[in-house]
């Protein structure tokens, strides 16, 4: 697994993202699928490693990955725009809503979890659910609101 990491994180970064997160056996199967490999991490890693095409059948993967990602978002923004084109005020600000009262409760939980005695055998699940929190609800909110590091990133190439 190791290897496979290596060699994508100089290819195809996201690739490399996506192989460690929940989807990763999902993102192997792909680029097998691409490379025309059996379904596992040592053969993906061999294709790679051995195919001076790889790096161009990878970059196609990853670039797909990326337009993904940025369809996503931009839905999320049209239907940001739509709704503040309505009348009606609950649904205008719904999105400020609901981003008011994730961040509110995402506060409480930390500073309860910062400053108070957690039993032992709650530690746990108290890590689990303060982990949830920062790397999902907090970090959506702020990509949906202030955008991903993405745009950034090309932003940064481009001026190259």
């Amino acid at each position: 697994m190791n290897e496979l990491l290596r060699l994508l994180g100089n290819i195809a970064p996201s690739l490399a993202s996506a192989v460690i997160g929940p989807a990763g056996g999902m993102v192997v199967s792909a680029i097998a699928d691409k490379l025309g490999v059996k379904d596992s991490v040592d053969e993906v890693a061999k294709a790679i490693a051995g195919d001076p095409q790889a790096a161009l059948k990878l970059a196609q993967i990853n670039l797909d990955a990326i337009k993904a990602e940025y369809a996503n978002t931009e839905n999320a923004r049209a239907m940001q725009i739509a709704a503040l084109q309505q009348s009606d005020v609950f649904s205008k600000r719904f999105t400020m809503y609901l981003t008011t009262f994730w961040s509110i409760a995402a506060a409480v939980y930390i500073a309860f979890i910062t400053f108070s005695i957690i039993p032992e055998p709650n530690v746990r699940f108290a890590d689990t659910i303060l982990g949830f929190i920062l790397g999902t609800v907090v970090a959506t909110m702020l990509n949906f609101w202030f955008g991903s590091s993405i745009g950034s990133k090309e932003k940064d190439a481009r001026k190259l």
